[in-house]
């Protein structure tokens, strides 16, 4: 994402490998958009090795489509600039264009458009939104509207705080034990607290659950979950925690092959607005924040779990199985390719 600053001072980051740029008073900086995704696709396959795809469109929805295209109409080269294909050629491919392949059309929505007949990105366009919103809703006509030019959905600059946070893993091997579990619940928490305490918010109420595989029948089955208020609002890993364990314990039972556990914050408020209470509570308070300050600095510093509230053994037999994870070849020497010349 940081490469792409480069190109735009107005990033939306969508997901861990997808953005959206604003274009707007960058059009004399470049001949065509389509040189533009060009250097964007060699600029980012030079300084990381990373193959892309580039749709220009004149709202996200149409730029979204534009990559897709891009991605599996291979005379596009990587780039496709809905802008620049002529009237005629433009109108058949869409027709050509399923309309699942539309952003926020999922398999559902899609089944429910093909059985009125829209089966084409084409017949969505084409469809009047006010019919769209009386049959699916606002969403779908912002869509509608979005396929036709106009622009519904603003560009996020700035990403908006979560409401709820969820930390889950499966297990690498079934946990029958509640120290183990309680390892593992304890660190899905304390991941969970940092993302909280990183968009600066502090959460009321938090919630525990835990599961048997419900595919193996050769085993008892299971599954339940436990809501816990907290005393006060906090962003503390030790309160949170601390609440966590004892949900836990009173949904835990003996004899049944755990498969996956997980912790949710819920009730999230921004940490600026908190009221001051009368007393300084466990958890809140000037000295708590400092605590995790110095907590999430050493971690970021040294390393992940580098410091732990909760004390884990080194062998985490509950971890989830990670073999297939690609080599850190810039941030870890044991992971830097070597060549070797004769």
């Amino acid at each position: 994402m940081t490469i792409l600053r480069g190109f735009s001072p107005h990033v939306e980051v969508y997901s861990i490998d997808e953005c959206f740029l604003g274009l707007q008073g960058l059009d004399k900086l470049w001949l065509t958009p389509t040189n533009m995704g060009q250097s964007i696709r060699q600029r980012i396959r030079q300084w990381t090795s990373l193959p892309v795809c580039v749709g220009f469109g004149i709202t996200k929805t149409l730029a979204k489509l534009a990559n897709h295209i891009a991605k599996k109409q291979p005379e596009f080269n990587g780039v496709c600039d809905l802008a620049s294909i002529p009237s005629a050629q433009l109108e058949a491919l869409l027709s050509a264009i399923e309309v699942g392949a539309v952003w926020g059309v999922g398999r559902h929505l899609s089944q429910h458009l093909n059985a009125f007949g829209i089966s084409t990105v084409k017949a969505l366009r084409d469809t009047p939104p006010s019919w769209l919103r009386t049959k699916f809703g606002v969403v779908m006509e912002r869509l509608g509207y979005e396929l036709r030019g106009v622009s519904c959905l603003a560009l996020e600059e700035v990403s908006v705080p979560r409401k709820q946070i969820i930390s889950s893993r499966s297990f690498g091997q079934l946990v029958y034990s509640l120290p183990e579990l309680s390892e593992a619940v304890a660190s899905y928490m304390s991941s969970a607290a940092e993302k909280l305490r990183r968009q600066n918010s502090i959460c009321n109420v938090i919630q525990v659950f835990i599961q048997t595989n419900s595919f193996r029948e050769q085993d008892k089955r299971y599954s339940n979950s436990m809501t816990v208020p907290l005393p006060n609002a906090s962003s503390d890993t030790r309160l949170l925690i601390r609440a966590a364990l004892f949900g836990l314990k009173c949904i835990y039972r003996q004899g049944y092959a755990y498969k996956k556990a997980g912790v949710i914050l819920s009730c999230i408020d921004s940490a600026a607005k908190q009221q001051e209470p009368l007393f300084e509570l466990y958890g809140a308070g000037g000295r708590s924040a400092k605590l995790m300050c110095v907590l999430d600095q050493i971690n970021q510093r040294y390393g992940r779990d580098t410091l732990s509230v909760f004390s884990t053994s080194k062998r985490k037999s509950w971890s989830m199985h990670r073999g297939k994870v690609s080599p850190c070849y810039t941030t870890n020497w044991n992971d830097v390719p070597i060549a070797y010349a004769y």
